[in-house]
């Protein structure tokens, strides 16, 4: 998962280099071009009997096909109306949102350490984007960019939902419905296209390195992490497209933002050590049950 993070992170440094696409172009090409590379690597990785195994998925895959539109189409719509800094800090609601969902529909428990977690790493990101919001102004982009963690919250809790034993279904192909919503929904936006060859390159790099692949690792990150992990761990994207920025398009981050990703970071590293600790002791408390006699 945090690897699915950086991919996702480059998004950033990719865009820098683009010459004239922009907005609804830019996300029409991006979500086109994860489709196309969808559709090779998908029959690649689970073979021919694909779409059929689709068909009989049924609704669910039109439902998590649907959230993932929501994400690709939502956080690019949110920056024509508002400004960079309210967006991030609206997504920064993911793992708060992810854990109430989980919780209303599956009820789950959420640990004590996950819960903190959500709250440090929150803090953090506030701190890191809370000297620059506009508090007046972009509320309907503020609203658009809400879509983003909750279609998020949904979707994780709902491939949760369906890795339960006896219940498994496989909706990794949800990103391919999603990317090609994505596409048909923006397209009337972005008409007419005015992409160059250059652009298209890059572009197509994106779909591929940045949506496609990391998408489907992150479908299947989501068949042995809990919901609110999922989300608390894909906060890494926003460290990562800092990091990233800072060495590929040498915008130097403030001090508030060094604090505040430090602050993320120990709340994603505590949370994972303490996650790692109760698994550890629920083995060895599992072994020596295995292994004491029966009265």
């Amino acid at each position: 998962m945090v690897l699915v993070t950086l991919l996702w992170s480059t998004a950033g440094v990719v865009t820098r280099q683009l010459d004239s696409t922009r907005s609804f172009e830019l996300t029409f090409w991006r979500s086109a071009f994860t489709a196309a590379a969808l559709l090779v690597l998908l029959p690649l990785w689970q073979g021919p009997g694909l779409w059929r195994r689709m068909r009989a998925t049924g609704a669910m895959l039109w439902l998590s096909g649907a959230c993932w539109a929501a994400m690709f189409t939502c956080f690019m719509l949110a920056m024509t109306l508002t400004t960079v800094a309210n967006v991030l800090i609206t997504m920064a609601l993911g793992p708060l949102l992810t854990a109430l969902v989980a919780w209303l529909w599956l009820g789950h428990r959420l640990p004590a350490r996950t819960g903190a977690a959500i709250v440090l790493a929150g803090c953090g990101i506030g701190w890191i984007y809370g000297g620059q919001i506009d508090a007046g102004a972009g509320w309907s982009g503020i609203l658009v960019a809400a879509a983003v963690p909750l279609a998020g919250a949904i979707n994780w809790t709902l491939v949760q939902r369906n890795q339960a034993p006896g219940h498994q279904l496989d909706l990794a192909p949800a990103v391919l419905v999603g990317a090609g919503l994505s596409a048909l929904l923006t397209l009337p936006l972005a008409w007419p296209l005015q992409a160059g060859a250059p652009d298209l390159a890059w572009l197509a790099a994106l779909g591929l390195g940045q949506l496609a692949i990391p998408c489907l690792l992150s479908v299947i990150c989501a068949r042995s992490l809990s919901a609110p992990e999922m989300s608390l761990l894909a906060l890494l994207e926003v460290l990562f497209g800092i990091w990233l920025a800072w060495l590929g398009a040498g915008e130097t981050p403030p001090p508030s933002t060094l604090q505040g990703g430090a602050l993320v970071l120990a709340a994603l590293l505590g949370n994972e050590w303490l996650a790692h600790r109760a698994r550890v002791r629920a083995r060895a408390v599992g072994d020596r049950l295995a292994h004491e006699p029966a009265a």
